[in-house]
């Protein structure tokens, strides 16, 4: 599986698929795990890599959302505690989110050396700016809705790293699949949470890391500017340059779907306000 970073303290792996990434945070006194996916193969990787680095310490594993190709590798680390938002141990389409593991690893013909389950959730996020300390390590939390019902933001502090999940993306603009105004809600929260914690590196869920603080914020203003941009047309009836904006993803092809997906959304959530 690659590396896409290194540090003495944080690998950044990233899967031959969407170019997710799975992160392995070795502290002082606990592992943590950030959404460890996609292939067998990869997840063995990062299974010989904590195995390597954690000696007799807590693995703690971090879910940042509920969509299936992020939690694909929850019980490959059957000893670990789990991180997530209080949306997402509520989450009423559990079912289905087992049934699209499950289809994706019969389409594919894969076969895995653990159990298929939702995740159990140990730690709870269920407020914005919520500090909780693990092991001695702070961490700050923030509910982060739009893309789905139940992602979070992770700060932590002492390291200066910042885990967005699938936002800030800068392989892919938002990916819309609950609200567009509360998209433009969470991007504001990831504005004061650079403000005021100036994060050292942004690991986002696909793509690229950023360790550049005006990159950082330009992820933040060009995700705005989609969205508004979105909702202009809509609200003007003009028309949006699809093809002039897909110009700057390597992928575009695949993501024709995704934007009228957005456009239906934000039509309807206009329609009701």
């Amino acid at each position: 599986m690659k590396i896409q970073y290194q540090d003495s303290t944080t690998t950044i792996f990233e899967s031959a698929l969407y170019q997710t990434t799975s992160t392995v945070i070795n502290l002082e006194k606990l592992i943590l795990i950030v959404d460890p996916n996609w292939l067998p193969i990869e997840i063995e990787t990062i299974q010989i890599y904590v195995s390597k680095i954690r000696y007799s310490k807590p693995v703690y594993l971090l879910f940042t959302h509920s969509d299936y190709d992020h939690i694909i590798g929850y019980r490959a680390f059957p000893e670990a505690k789990v991180i997530a938002s209080e949306a997402f141990k509520n989450n009423p389409n559990k079912e289905k989110t087992i049934a699209q593991i499950n289809n994706f690893d019969d389409e594919n013909y894969i076969l895995r050396n653990y159990p298929i389950e939702y995740p159990t959730v140990d730690i709870m996020v269920s407020c914005d700016f919520q500090k909780i300390k693990i092991e001695e390590v702070e961490f700050i939390f923030c509910k982060a809705i739009g893309h789905n019902s139940d992602g979070i933001f992770t700060m932590i502090p002492s390291l200066g790293i910042f885990i967005v999940g699938d936002y800030l993306c800068e392989v892919e603009f938002p990916f819309i699949y609950v609200s567009g105004f509360l998209y433009l809600e969470t991007l504001k929260k990831a504005k004061k949470l650079m403000e005021q914690f100036e994060p050292i590196i942004l690991i986002a869920g696909h793509g690229k890391y950023s360790k550049n603080k005006k990159e950082m914020l330009n992820r933040i203003v060009e995700s705005e500017k989609y969205i508004n941009d979105l909702i202009y047309s809509i609200k003007n009836k003009t028309p949006f340059n699809l093809d002039l904006f897909l110009k700057k993803y390597n992928f575009s092809k695949n993501m024709v779907s995704t934007h009228k997906n957005n456009l239906e959304i934000l039509k309807k959530e206009l329609t009701k306000s």
